[in-house]
């Protein structure tokens, strides 16, 4: 067989393996209530039901299996932003944040899902209770001033988001799987 056959060959396997998967509705932004702590924690509730609907469903070892050289996996990014919220909105710091994408052998998709349910519930009850976004959020252990609560809505968007995008990125590539 010539170069040429064996690289149209290897092609036609890599397109069959590479099937679409369901392509998912891609939903646009969150109607929000009309007031800044109610918008800033409607497009945050988004992404992080976005994220959480990316791992939900993939069967081991995929939904823990890294899909870049970095070894970046779905379950790790929920892991992973379990933790953020639990230190932004809880004031809880991880003993090390590079074991916050790496989950455990012991740790489920179901467990792990379950516990960023729980901080997010957590975190919201916090939110709520703000009553002005520019009072400081719960300090954390870290030294230093705690930042504003609305600074911490907007980064936890912002890093929310970021993971959101991995692992959209991901589960692509695990099943085709695509939308929100």
């Amino acid at each position: 067989m010539s170069d040429e056959t064996s690289d149209r060959s290897d092609t036609s396997q890599r397109d069959r393996a590479r099937k679409p998967g369901p392509r998912g509705k891609d939903t646009g932004p969150p109607r929000t209530g009309a007031d800044e702590k109610a918008t800033l924690l409607g497009f945050l509730d988004h992404l992080r039901n976005a994220i959480a609907d990316k791992a939900a469903g993939v069967p081991e070892p995929q939904v823990r299996t890294g899909g870049v050289p970095s070894g970046t996996n779905l379950l790790g990014l929920v892991k992973h932003v379990t933790y953020v919220e639990r230190f932004y909105f809880l004031g809880e710091q991880p003993d090390d944040w590079g074991r916050t994408m790496r989950p455990s052998p012991e740790e489920t998709a179901d467990s792990v899902l379950a516990g960023y349910r729980t901080a997010i519930e957590q975190a919201n009850q916090v939110i709520e209770a703000c009553p002005d976004l520019a009072l400081p959020a719960p300090r954390s252990p870290r030294p230093g001033p705690a930042p504003s609560m609305r600074w911490v809505l907007v980064h936890m968007i912002e890093e929310t988001g970021r993971h959101a995008g991995h692992a959209d990125i991901l589960r692509e590539h695990i099943d085709g799987s695509t939308g929100r």
